[in-house]
């Protein structure tokens, strides 16, 4: 315990300072820039620069992009899936937005939300709804998703209600609307099952497969802790127990 608070402190007072001096450091380098590209455009300028409105971007000169994997890789995952199913109409329950807005392009989705998305977009359609309280009637849904949620449910990190079984309450949910033979898109964290308050929970596979039972697991794909080898189709389910923070991509029917 002594150990964890440490290393929280260390963080807290010494990781930021040394990310501050880093930026000051990168700053110096930015005013050379500005002073090289000044006076290129005196050469010839199009634009009147002014040091006053400069927009330093202190970190971005990587060898790579740099990307969240969870949040690259399951949305990819996702719309692929859709791609090749093609449902007349996909339901999303709070994932990313950019995921539903995205995808809106070649598939008509209704996205809901404890905290609605103000978007207007041609086939997208936003609304409000509570997870562990869906608005629509039993096995009604063909096309569903919800992923990188049901973790977060009951936590109040959004402003919902504290509840340690919000997540189950959720999940219980998601198999209530899906219709027979409907396809149900569900993504969490998996490995070593740990719940991070406020933040999320992380899930053991055998929990996901018991907290869905009485729907028919169609895929289960793995992005693992080293993702640079990208997401593992088809993942062996013992690969879990192996991560700390992995991505699971459940793929589900009824």
């Amino acid at each position: 315990m002594i150990k964890i608070l440490l290393k929280k402190i260390y963080n807290r007072i010494l990781i930021v300072p040394l990310n501050t001096f880093r930026k000051i450091f990168y700053y110096f380098d930015f005013l050379q820039d500005y002073q090289k590209f000044k006076k290129k455009s005196s050469v010839s300028s199009r634009f009147n620069l002014k040091f006053l409105e400069q927009y330093p971007c202190l970190l971005e000169k990587t060898a790579n992009s740099s990307f969240e994997p969870h949040y690259t890789y399951h949305l990819a995952w996702a719309a692929r899936i859709l791609s090749e199913n093609k449902p007349t109409l996909h339901i999303d329950i709070s994932s990313g937005l950019t995921f539903s807005t995205i995808v809106s392009a070649f598939i008509p989705i209704r996205f809901y939300d404890y905290r609605p998305a103000d978007i207007r977009l041609s086939n997208f359609s936003s609304g409000k709804a509570d997870v562990t309280n869906l608005p629509f009637s039993d096995n009604n849904i063909g096309s569903l998703s919800c992923m990188h949620v049901i973790e977060h449910i009951g936590l109040g990190r959004y402003g919902d209600e504290l509840d340690p079984d919000g997540d189950i309450r959720g999940i219980n949910e998601l198999k209530r609307v899906l219709s027979p033979g409907g396809k149900l898109l569900f993504v969490v964290p998996v490995g070593k099952p740990v719940i991070r308050f406020n933040a999320h929970r992380i899930y053991s596979y055998e929990q996901i497969i018991k907290y869905f039972d009485g729907l028919k697991l169609l895929k289960f794909d793995l992005l693992p802790d080293d993702y640079n080898n990208g997401l593992i189709q088809n993942s062996d389910a013992k690969l879990v127990s192996e991560q700390k923070f992995g991505c699971g991509c459940f793929l589900f029917t009824k």
